[in-house]
């Protein structure tokens, strides 16, 4: 009698236990404790001997998974893992873009600069008009700017500059400064785009430089040889179906920017699996002082000729 007296309270309290669980909702209530899985956030496998060989199941909480944070995404990152990334979406650039928060389209910007003549028989380019735009295209930056020495050729047919324009240029030092200013840490975008940092005195990392003149695949694209120096108006016209640098009022540097961007995107997955074969993991590269290399790119051997190619 003792001893039934004894299994008896153990039950109690047994059913007590079990009734808090209910009320807490961490049992269910229309089976009995281990006809049934685990209850969410708990563990009901184990159990613990009562004094009379009984036993009572323990409830365990199951530790949460930890949260895996993925690191700050730098530039050079985005470069090495973008052919993964893409891999995740599918194919296509607004399916890609919302995979991972690695992959960063406000990183990527596009230029274009139009050059006048100055200097001895105005054959030195300097910069007259520089036109940034976004990875969709759209335009963050678009002034005419003041040479450092007075101009003696506008060169019209092709920069699209004439006097009138200068009225309301920016002193080279100052649009420079403003456009430095954009370019820190992006991934840069443009045709032949060594030309356009040479006319802004300025030298921009080479693993975040992205040069549409440069890329066999654009031209193997367009039908073209894959080593030949294609211009942006002969690859806007194969692979975009599109008409730029018509007539003779010049060029617009808008339309030559957002023309490269939309050739980046063309490519965009093969181009960047490319180079994150390539490129080996190291710190991002620093951004070089303008001031130290003004001495440079002053004497312009790309003047006429290289201009000329736009008949191509």
């Amino acid at each position: 009698q003792g001893r039934s007296k004894k299994r008896s309270r153990k039950h109690q309290r047994f059913m007590e236990r079990r009734a808090l669980l209910e009320q807490k909702g961490l049992l269910s209530t229309h089976r009995h404790l281990g006809s049934h899985g685990p209850v969410a956030g708990l563990e009901t496998q184990s159990t613990l001997p009562e004094a009379d060989g009984t036993t009572a199941p323990c409830c365990r909480r199951v530790p949460k998974p930890k949260k895996v944070t993925s690191p700050s995404a730098s530039p050079d990152s985005i470069a090495r893992h973008h052919s993964v990334l893409l891999s995740q979406g599918n194919g296509s650039t607004k399916g890609v873009r919302m995979s991972s928060p690695l992959l960063r389209p406000g990183k990527y910007v596009a230029i274009d600069c139009e050059m006048v003549g100055t200097g001895p028989q105005g054959r030195l380019s300097e910069l007259a008009r520089c036109s940034v735009v976004n990875y969709e295209g759209d335009v963050i930056y678009d002034k005419y700017v003041q040479p450092e020495l007075p101009i003696v050729d506008y060169r019209t047919r092709w920069s699209g500059i004439t006097k009138r324009h200068m009225k309301r240029a920016i002193p080279f030092k100052t649009a420079q400064a403003e456009i430095l200013k954009i370019l820190k840490d992006k991934i840069v975008v443009g045709h032949a785009i060594h030309n356009d940092f040479q006319a802004l005195k300025y030298f921009h990392p080479k693993d975040r430089t992205r040069d549409t003149s440069r890329i066999p695949m654009l031209n193997q694209r367009a039908g073209l040889p894959g080593r030949a120096n294609v211009s942006l108006k002969s690859l806007a016209r194969h692979l975009l179906q599109k008409k730029i640098q018509v007539g003779c009022k010049g060029h617009s540097s808008v339309e030559d920017a957002q023309t490269a961007m939309e050739l980046y995107r063309l490519v965009e997955v093969q181009w960047e699996t490319e180079l994150a074969r390539r490129l080996p993991s190291r710190p991002a590269s620093p951004i070089t002082d303008p001031t130290s290399d003004s001495h440079q790119y002053m004497d312009d051997q790309y003047w006429p000729t290289d201009l000329m190619a736009s008949s191509l």
